[in-house]
């Protein structure tokens, strides 16, 4: 269990993500001539990762608190992101839920690149005129890359 305060752990990971997680993650091994990656509580790297994903906080501001340093969230992070971690994750949690029957399969969303908002996308300009100038979205107003990353989890 990590450092942090058991509430927000059991919140930021509950026990049911976890059990569907842990088996996911790629294995990290000592090597042969020593050095490599440290052994560490996996569920607290995991929990720490999902507290910066989801808050929205640095990687480099990562409280002390998680029991594990920003570098090594970061570098798992990386590490999980390049061997699919998150998609396979998600296909289990709808497959779970879908056994569950909470959700159908075919009505999930699955993560896919979003086209731009045709409002944001450039029109021809005919030959002969000039182009008007581009107006800047006002401030507060949500653009296609300003959404938080809580919607992607």
């Amino acid at each position: 269990m990590p450092v942090v305060g058991a509430d927000l752990s059991k919140r930021l990971v509950p026990d049911e993500l976890w059990e569907l997680a842990a088996p996911l993650l790629p294995s990290f091994a000592a090597r042969p001539q020593g050095g490599g990656t440290a052994p560490c509580d996996e569920r607290a790297v995991f929990t720490a990762v999902v507290y910066v994903l989801t808050s929205g906080c640095a990687w480099r501001h990562l409280p002390p608190t998680f029991g594990t340093s920003p570098a090594t969230a970061h570098r798992r992070f990386t590490v999980w992101t390049e061997a699919g971690l998150w998609r396979r994750l998600h296909r289990a949690v709808l497959d779970e839920l879908g056994c569950r029957r909470r959700v159908r399969r075919e009505h999930a969303r699955q993560p896919r690149p979003q086209a731009a908002h045709p409002r944001h996308t450039r029109r021809p300009v005919p030959p002969g005129t000039t182009a008007a100038p581009t107006r800047q979205t006002p401030r507060g107003q949500d653009t296609p890359c300003s959404y938080g990353v809580k919607q992607l989890l």
